[in-house]
């Protein structure tokens, strides 16, 4: 429930939300706009945040008092492979600049949205936030994790030299309704879905997935991802990185049972251990959230799962 203090600060809020039209984004908006919020959603075709004179244009046209920088190129195991170097240059370029010219624009603060692929291949479970730097990023993904990462270090550098306020949050998977189902580019949740839906419609017997089903993830209801970066934005300004997560753990293997008898597929999976697992285990200490600006993830994940599921069988009904 908002209070009225909350109400206050949001009202005087002028927000530039870059990615405000993705799956995350999208969420973010709603959130902030429920708060009274003023908010600019940034697209690409009207700013290219990978370009200098776009970026500088932005901050002249839009005034504001914060920037919650979600812009990012993403995807799964299989897109990260395929474009290592476009991941990493477009989201790097992305940040940099996007926060560079905050700083130049007297922006107030600067909540930077990043990602759990940023920690260690081999962290200690459940991932702290102190463990960060210790070891490199599992490889698949490594290239847009550190890309990501570096506005951790830009934020924490700008605010040393220029008192800048930034801040740093690390979502885990998320998923939920509107989530990205294109085979292409989806992470594991409306992949499994996908396939799942698709293999009971064919009446197949049997789906294939990447790896041995042993690694596990954490997932994290997309709007409960939404409230987490609104009440950080809202109530958090020191400069260490922050989980948003559930705390919960599974793997690949209940994944996709779980998947299964949410979509009503009686088939069989086939694992294909020749395939990249990615991370062997993801699952994070959400304690700081909690204790620093009171965030705690409310979504049961069956619950979450099952609205998810409802959401992509009603498109396909509708486009059917």
């Amino acid at each position: 429930m908002t209070t009225p203090e909350s109400q206050a600060f949001w009202a005087n809020q002028r927000v530039i939300v870059t990615g405000g039209s993705g799956f995350l984004g999208r969420n973010v908006v709603a959130a902030l706009h429920e708060r009274g919020a003023t908010v600019t959603v940034i697209r690409r075709n009207t700013y290219d945040l990978r370009r200098e004179d776009a970026v500088k244009r932005m901050y002249a046209e839009i005034p504001a008092t914060m920037v919650i920088h979600m812009a990012a190129i993403v995807g799964g195991i299989g897109a990260n492979r395929e474009h290592p170097g476009s991941f990493f240059y477009d989201n790097l370029m992305m940040g940099a600049l996007t926060m560079e010219y905050a700083r130049q624009a007297g922006i107030e603060k600067f909540v930077s949205v990043g990602t759990i692929c940023a920690y260690p291949k081999y962290t200690p479970v459940p991932f702290k936030e102190d463990d960060l730097w210790n070891g490199y990023p599992e490889e698949t993904n490594a290239p847009y994790g550190l890309a990501k990462k570096m506005l951790l270090v830009q934020g924490q550098a700008y605010r040393q030299e220029y008192g800048f306020n930034s801040i740093y949050l690390m979502p885990t998977n998320l998923y939920g309704p509107a989530d990205n189902f294109d085979p292409r580019s989806s992470h594991v949740i409306p992949a499994l879905i996908r396939k799942c839906v698709e293999a009971k419609q064919r009446g197949d017997s049997e789906i294939e997935i990447w790896g041995d089903g042993t690694p596990t993830r954490e997932f994290l209801y997309v709007k409960d991802a939404a409230e987490g970066i609104v009440l950080a934005a809202e109530r958090y300004n020191d400069p260490d990185p922050v989980n948003l997560g559930s705390g919960m753990e599974i793997s690949i293997r209940d994944l996709a049972g779980h998947i299964a008898e949410a979509t009503g597929f009686t088939g069989r999976f086939r694992f294909d251990p020749t395939k990249p697992n990615g991370q062997p285990r993801r699952q994070l200490d959400v304690s700081r959230a909690a204790e620093r600006f009171g965030f705690r993830a409310s979504t049961p994940f069956p619950v979450g799962l099952r609205e998810t599921v409802a959401w992509y069988l009603e498109q396909i009904s509708v486009k059917g």
